[in-house]
């Protein structure tokens, strides 16, 4: 995995405005990590999402939502503690 300078974690839907203040906030070298109602950012597939893209598999499953075609990794709960701890610091939304 790649150096991430901040992992942004997001448990909130797109059109929440933590959602929005995260998006403003994120560069090139950021990771963006969607959680929960997080992954239904990826159902709009026109969402313009920044930085390397995750999404936590488990609520992918669970909201039906595929990430074929998309520039996004779908990762388990090991690879997101990895992400943690290797990501210069974290801010969770």
């Amino acid at each position: 995995m790649a150096t991430i300078h901040t992992l942004h974690i997001v448990n909130k839907r797109p059109d929440h405005p933590a959602f929005v203040a995260c998006l403003s906030s994120i560069t090139d070298q950021d990771g963006l990590l969607l959680t929960e109602s997080g992954v239904l950012a990826l159902a709009d597939r026109e969402a313009p999402l920044k930085g390397t893209v995750y999404a936590l598999a488990p609520d992918l499953q669970a909201r039906a939502i595929a990430v074929d075609g998309l520039d996004v990794q779908s990762i388990d709960f090991d690879t997101m503690v990895a992400l943690t701890t290797e990501a210069t610091r974290v801010i969770s939304w």
